[in-house]
């Protein structure tokens, strides 16, 4: 198995720290707002990374952290008149539903930065003890880049580049501007915590330092997180961990490309940021699911509707094919597990493995004949044996086809007030699409074609596609 690794810019041939076994840590959500499509990427990337890994018989322990105290928590939790733990557990749990709708398994340990005070405050004062981290004019604890030799290793920035490209802090609070904060001082009415230096709140960067080597030890296998994470929070963390324990942090840095929409940069200032929760509202979660698996994971994202769409339209082919058809028989035998495998081993090249699934797909619909049922069911079975391993094709296919929403957490997310079309909706629209079949049915048997026309019009127009065959319409889906 082959990994990008940012830190060396290269492929590297995977080779564990403990034989078998496999610590990966990756950055989570600041939980202030709701999950917007960016955060659905990390998410899904790294869980697929993390079904993979398993499935190459792995022992994988996953931590991934929440972000549960900071300035934006702060800021949101006074402008909505409560406390900033009401705030973020409202956050978080709306977090784990949208988890859930995307089929994204939980991780092994999920930290939080509130719970793991004393272990921040233990490595703050260790990188004081070694001279890598002192308190400024204001209280504040900066840790002192120009102490770290190595500074810059993973972003491939040059120190003395950074600091010709920095201005003076007003406050002259640090004593070096690319100084950054380890621990802040409580200002009146804050959250705080009691600390050698004062009540005070940690700094972003020294959470996930502390966080990371308290659930996988000093030293672990992999580190990920979203590009934009690279630089300076990665840097930082590289710079705190090590700095403090003397060890190796990370051997293999993985990040995921950026989410653009129709093209351009995704921003709230630009109006095209766009919540899971939004997303939902006009489409399936495996179809988002399905859509974030169709790039590699470090190629760039671009959300349009008409990637969705056709995301919508790859998925739809796979479970056409999986309908009408027992999944049984020989499991994972032969080239298609090799091709699916060799693909995944290459740096998790998911675009490629899903081409895989489509090359089954179109061999089990040649299948689909009497004297080919038992190869039939087989394909089927690998079909939805390596959909599992991307989190997709779980579903029933007939289900999932008339536009079923069967994730139990879609439900959940309608209940928590989204626009989101619930169960008992659709299933009234079913009953009026089956009605209106059975119409057709009865207009073709006594010859009124043009009626039999205008039925069929009628559905297409609602996004609704009848299967024709010889002896009457025998199935249907929406487009």
């Amino acid at each position: 198995m082959k990994i990008y690794n940012t830190l060396t810019r290269k492929k590297e041939e995977f080779q564990p720290r403990v034989p078998g076994k496999v610590g990966m840590y990756v950055c989570g959500m600041t939980v202030y707002d709701y999950c917007h499509i960016g955060h659905a990427r990390v998410m899904v990337v790294f869980d697929t990374v993390a079904r993979y890994f398993r499935h190459k018989g792995y022992e994988l322990t996953y931590v991934r952290n929440i972000t549960d105290i900071d300035d934006k928590i702060i800021n949101r939790a006074n402008e909505y008149g409560e406390d900033f733990t009401a705030l973020t557990q409202r956050f978080i749990d709306a977090m784990h539903e949208d988890e859930r709708a995307l089929n994204v398994l939980p991780p092994d340990a999920e930290p939080k930065a509130t719970q793991s005070i004393p272990a921040i405050i233990a490595m703050i004062a260790t990188l004081i003890d070694k001279g890598l981290a002192y308190v400024g004019t204001n209280g504040d604890v900066f840790y002192s880049v120009s102490k770290f030799k190595d500074y810059g290793k993973l972003s491939g920035k040059n120190l003395a580049d950074l600091q010709a490209g920095e201005r003076v802090d007003v406050d002259q609070a640090k004593q070096d501007p690319l100084d950054f904060v380890l621990w802040k001082m409580a200002k009146p009415g804050e959250p705080s915590w009691p600390s050698p230096w004062g009540l005070g709140r940690p700094g972003w960067h020294i959470e996930c330092s502390a966080m990371s080597t308290c659930c996988l030890g000093n030293h672990f296998d992999i580190h990920g997180g979203g590009m934009d994470l690279q630089f300076p929070h990665h840097e930082n963390e590289i710079a705190q961990s090590e700095g403090a324990t003397g060890e190796t942090f990370v051997n293999y840095w993985m990040h995921n490309g950026f989410v653009r929409v129709d093209n351009e940069k995704m921003s709230k200032s630009l109006g095209n940021f766009f919540t899971v929760r939004e997303v939902l509202k006009q489409y399936q979660p495996e179809v988002v699911r399905f859509f974030i698996l169709q790039s590699h994971y470090r190629s760039p994202l671009n959300y349009s509707d008409e990637q969705l769409n056709d995301a919508k339209a790859g998925l739809n082919r796979l479970y056409t094919a999986l309908r009408d058809v027992e999944a049984v028989g020989a499991l994972l035998a032969g080239d298609y597990k090799n091709r699916f495998e060799q693909a995944m081993d290459d740096d998790f090249n998911t675009p490629v493995a899903l081409s895989v699934l489509f090359d089954i797909a179109t061999e089990l619909n040649k299948a689909k004949q009497p004297k080919e049922i038992e190869r039939a069911g087989q394909l089927a079975n690998n079909l939805k044996k390596l959909g599992d391993l991307l989190g997709i094709l779980q579903n029933d296919p007939d289900a999932f086809l008339k536009g079923k929403v069967t994730h139990e957490v879609v439900a959940a997310l309608v209940g928590g007030g989204s626009a989101i079309t619930g169960t008992a909706e659709l299933t009234r629209g079913n009953s009026w699409i089956e009605q209106k079949i059975l119409d057709r049915s009865e207009a073709k048997k006594s010859k009124n074609w043009a009626l039999a026309d205008q039925i069929r019009d009628e559905l297409k127009q609602q996004g609704i596609i009848l299967e024709d065959k010889p002896d009457g319409t025998t199935s249907w889906r929406r487009e």
